[in-house]
């Protein structure tokens, strides 16, 4: 069975990835790596000194910690993240099973999370209507009802109750202007789902950048930008079966 390494999005750490949703995976018979990204969660980095560069490293780090090529998932800003990091690994001799995005930005050589954000198919993106920023370096918060509009839209309120307060935390603005260094349809296998209600990274987004990329396989889910509350069952039949094809 398939080694499932998940990156997190942007204002989120680890455990934004529910237990249940963890275990589905697992029961299928895949193992399961979460971790948080430099200055999210538990991780001491300090947020001034991140850039997309030290989230990509550290997922790198990740995937050299055990030798098995890993099924590797970036949710929305997480997909930069393995945008970059598969790109790293690959160059530096590494070997991925796959690279799946999951509602995630998928930027090519040059692109930044804000210069696809803030393309014509972007509007509409919640997030950033919402986006509280302030300090410097800046950083980047959303109001707690902004939290619910934006990112939970389709989330039944069971479900709502099990989200972790402190998976959802401030986030360094920086690392959103980074372009990727990366050398275009690198024979990486990446695959794509789409999230057919996110308010977060709205549909025509998410469709453009993966047609813009070689993109092996799509998925849609009638989901809202948090998959994997929303839509726990789904998400895990769809990365079951990629993980298998």
């Amino acid at each position: 069975m398939a080694r499932f390494v998940l990156v997190h999005g942007a204002m989120c750490n680890a455990s934004t990835w529910p237990a249940a949703f963890v275990e589905g995976l697992e029961s299928k018979g895949h193992t399961v790596e979460v971790f948080d990204l430099p200055a999210q969660g538990t991780d001491s980095t300090p947020k001034a000194a991140v850039s997309m560069q030290a989230y990509a490293d550290r997922t790198v780090e990740q995937l050299r910690s055990r030798p098995e090529p890993a099924v590797l998932v970036g949710h929305s800003m997480g997909g930069v993240v393995v945008t970059q990091a598969a790109d790293d690994f690959v160059a530096a001799g590494g070997e991925l099973a796959q690279v799946i995005y999951l509602t995630a930005f998928l930027p090519r050589n040059g692109q930044s999370l804000l210069e696809l954000a803030g393309s014509p198919e972007g509007e509409g993106d919640q997030v950033q209507a919402n986006l509280q920023v302030s300090g410097e370096p800046p950083m980047g918060t959303l109001a707690p009802d902004a939290v619910k509009s934006a990112l939970f839209t389709t989330t039944s309120p069971e479900m709502m109750a099990t989200v972790p307060p402190e998976s959802i935390e401030s986030q360094p603005i920086i690392p959103f202007t980074n372009p990727v260094s990366i050398t275009d349809d690198r024979s990486i296998t990446r695959r794509y789902i789409f999230a057919l209600k996110d308010r977060a990274i709205p549909l025509p987004l998410q469709r453009k950048m993966a047609g813009a990329t070689a993109v092996a396989e799509t998925a849609e889910i009638d989901s809202d930008h948090m998959v994997f509350f929303s839509k726990q069952a789904d998400l895990v039949d769809v990365l079951d079966r990629f993980a298998r094809s």
